[in-house]
């Protein structure tokens, strides 16, 4: 359907209007998203929000509307303005569309600003010291934390995203405003006496070479980090770290254990099939990252209408399973034929 729409956009369009006189199209554009964003700015402010956020929201909805198109057509139809008014309105209502990815970037850049608003926001410098570094404090990072406070670990929470750490206080919580990827801040942080770092920020550009230097830096801390796929997975290959999780690899097989429950699966086969998974996927990122190719160990998985590899796991698995239960049914005749021997 978006592509449709986009394509019927580009239908829309009369390419002649905005070569006949560019420079007056692109400021009527300009104009339309300065005026947006300007009321829109106000109306949120006028809810009670700071400036930052009421710009970057504004920022996000100051492009023409579709509804425009339509409109500028039954007014067309109707009389009420001109056939060549409309090819402008509506050519600039879609320059207007062009410039939301540029407004995006510059509302997300807005958003990890630090917030002026307010008290300029704490830096780690002194932050207990603490046996862990938790580097992003997000859904992934909040519950990381929490697995190190159950078992009392000292632990110093670092974002460099000001409303995430705005929320976190709501909440009592102290995270330290920072980029964690910094060697100077992670030293003023105490890297130099952690046991670990976790990096368990959203941030799929994130590679070896931003991590090498880290490792190389904190010898005695166990680097771990989240990944955002296999492909970054690949990408931080030969940094050194300790370890590292596809952030949505645990919860797809617990939702896919889920739904194999609700089919009513033998509560045996969900184990082989999980087990089975698991090998598959750690023999095809072996070959990945020894090939450098993301093609490479493409049998090692389960498909339609079944694979070679992916059967023969499975078999292995139902077999050891066999031959496990059939010794345990052994023993336990040993045992009643000889009831000495127990």
């Amino acid at each position: 359907m978006l592509g449709l729409f986009f394509l019927a956009v580009g239908m829309v369009l009369d390419v002649n209007v905005i070569l006949a006189d560019p420079l007056r199209v692109l400021l009527l554009a300009a104009g339309l998203v300065a005026v947006k964003v300007v009321v829109l700015t106000l109306l949120v402010r006028a809810f009670g929000k700071s400036w930052k956020t009421a710009l970057g929201l504004a920022l996000l909805l100051s492009q023409g509307g579709e509804f425009g198109f339509l409109l500028f057509t039954q007014a067309a139809d109707a009389l009420l303005i001109a056939p060549e008014a409309a090819s402008l309105f509506s050519a600039v209502v879609t320059l207007s569309m062009v410039s939301t990815p540029f407004l995006m970037l510059f509302a997300r850049n807005l958003e990890f600003s630090p917030d002026r608003d307010g008290d300029e926001l704490e830096g780690p410098d002194d932050a207990p010291r603490g046996s862990a570094l938790v580097i992003g404090y997000g859904r992934f990072g909040q519950i990381v934390a929490q697995m190190l406070h159950a078992v009392d670990c000292s632990v110093t929470l670092i974002d460099k995203k000001p409303s995430q750490i705005e929320l976190s206080g709501r909440f009592d919580t102290k995270v330290y405003f920072g980029d964690g990827l910094r060697l100077d801040l992670l030293r003023r942080a105490g890297a130099e006496e952690a046991r670990v770092i976790i990096y368990c920020i959203d941030d799929a550009t994130v590679d070896a070479e931003v991590l090498r230097p880290i490792v190389e830096a904190f010898p005695q801390a166990k680097i771990l980090t989240r990944v955002f796929d296999r492909r970054q997975l690949m990408a931080i290959e030969g940094a050194g770290t300790g370890g590292a999780v596809r952030e949505v690899f645990e919860s797809s097989i617990a939702l896919g254990l889920m739904a194999l429950e609700k089919l009513d699966v033998d509560p045996r086969q969900m184990e082989d099939v999980e087990a089975a998974l698991r090998q598959l996927d750690a023999t095809r990122l072996a070959a990945q990252m020894d090939e450098g190719d993301l093609a490479a160990g493409k049998d090692h998985r389960f498909k339609p209408g079944g694979g070679r590899e992916s059967a023969s796991v499975l078999e292995k698995l139902r077999q050891r399973r066999q031959e496990a239960k059939a010794a345990a049914r052994d023993e336990e005749a040993m045992q009643a034929a000889d009831p000495e021997s127990a």
